[in-house]
């Protein structure tokens, strides 16, 4: 059996990026985001997603230029902050340009997110697909993340779990990122009707993280 998660990253980056990944998950076939607290859009994106009960929500780290205490005090903090947010734990955890898998930080990040049950990227059952990506070299490759390149990755997924990780979104003033025009054709993408009947024929199972972990964690910061 097949099974995928489309998981997002950068809820929460801004107000366009936030608008444009529900409406890949209400509109096309997106399960699951991963949100940054530490934004100034973090609170909209928080109130918003719970709109959307079926999306699943876990947390996207911000580690960057941080390492060993520093890491681990970001750590618990953004979790904390997450919690204040959304009144629980996140449903998984990923981080910004995947920063969190640096030899140095991982066993750190894995040692305190393990004991309560919230998968890593990189070191859950769900194998990271991260090729869905529209720009490398300092270039725009749209061809990337067209229905075209979408279909064949899914014809060559595995048995088992696998994240397709995503970045769609839309652009805004607030927006600062080079990575701009290839969020809407991601969104394009994930929205195009093709992708989910090809899904649906494969008989590829779409589902999100609380599906990987049903068992819903009790948080160290409840008393």
């Amino acid at each position: 059996m097949r099974t995928l998660i489309v998981n997002a990253d950068d809820f929460g980056l801004s107000a366009g990026v936030t608008l444009g990944i529900l409406e890949a998950h209400r509109e096309g076939v997106l399960t699951s985001t991963s949100l940054m607290v530490e934004r100034p859009a973090a609170t909209e994106a928080a109130r918003l997603a719970r709109t959307a009960p079926k999306l699943c929500v876990g947390l996207h780290l911000e580690l960057e230029g941080l390492e060993d205490a520093a890491a681990e005090a970001a750590l618990q903090g953004q979790l904390r902050r997450f919690e204040e947010l959304l009144g629980r734990l996140p449903t998984h955890l990923d981080s910004h340009h995947d920063v969190h898998r640096d030899p140095r930080l991982f066993p750190r990040v894995l040692e305190t997110v393990g004991p309560l049950g919230i998968p890593v990227r990189g070191g859950s059952a769900a194998r990271p697909l991260t090729r869905f990506y529209g720009q490398w070299g300092g270039a725009y490759h749209p061809e990337q993340v067209g229905v075209e390149s979408l279909l064949g990755m899914l014809d060559e997924l595995e048995a088992g779990w696998t994240e397709l990780v995503c970045h769609p979104g839309h652009a805004d003033a607030e927006l600062q990122s080079s990575y701009v025009d290839a969020r809407e054709w991601e969104l394009r993408t994930l929205c195009d009707p093709r992708v989910r009947e090809a899904i649906e024929q494969a008989g590829i199972r779409l589902l999100g993280f609380d599906q990987l972990h049903a068992a819903q964690p009790q948080s160290p910061w409840q008393a």
